[in-house]
């Protein structure tokens, strides 16, 4: 038998302060992920998010939460351990950020994904994974 390892799979977005840019932005950073990761939903462990401080309309395992019911998301995120902080206020960061860390089984390489912006983050990841 063999035995799946955790793997923690990395993103982040650019999103306006806006309840639908971040549920927009958030769901399809996450159905991506799940997507290239090739991930199940059996296969999830825990969603955590962080947000610069000028994103404040909307958390976004909340986001993931309402976007179940109208079918934006491709997992029924109510059965996964979700968690969001707010990163630390840093000189000169990247403004109007989400970033995401999944935990998963998985004995595949893991895949990162940087988006709308958000490949300045990591442009040594941002666009290998496509």
């Amino acid at each position: 038998m063999m035995f799946k390892k955790i793997k923690a799979i990395r993103g982040a977005t650019g999103a306006e302060n806006t309840k639908a840019s971040i549920t927009e932005n958030v769901c399809a950073l996450c159905n991506e992920l799940f997507r290239v990761n090739k991930l199940k939903q059996k296969d999830l462990v825990s969603i955590q998010f962080s947000v610069t401080d000028d994103i404040d309309e909307l958390n976004p395992c909340t986001a993931l939460r309402l976007s179940l019911t109208d079918g934006k998301l491709i997992f029924d995120s109510t059965k996964v351990a979700l968690f969001c902080t707010q990163e630390a206020k840093i000189k000169n960061y990247l403004p109007k950020m989400i970033r995401v860390m999944i935990t998963a089984y998985s004995n595949k390489p893991v895949k990162n994904i940087y988006i709308n912006g958000a490949e300045k983050l990591r442009p040594d990841l941002a666009g290998k994974n496509r």
